[in-house]
């Protein structure tokens, strides 16, 4: 089993409680852009400072 990624002063258990504030749907970590995805909303929530922005008005539209 792999392990979980580390997020900077984030706790990486926090995102089995995290869900999309649109859908309540699963969300997975971008490493790459520092952002939680929702497929199901098609929107990308940023994280700043290890912190999740879990605003609409914040995320960015998936193509």
């Amino acid at each position: 089993m792999s392990e979980e990624p580390r997020l900077p002063g984030f706790d990486p258990r926090m995102l089995e409680a995290l869900v999309c504030p649109q859908t309540h749907g699963v969300l997975t970590y971008d490493a790459e852009r520092q952002e939680l995805i929702s497929r199901a909303a098609h929107l990308a929530y940023p994280i700043r400072d290890g912190i999740p922005i879990m605003l609409a008005s914040e995320a960015r539209g998936l193509d």
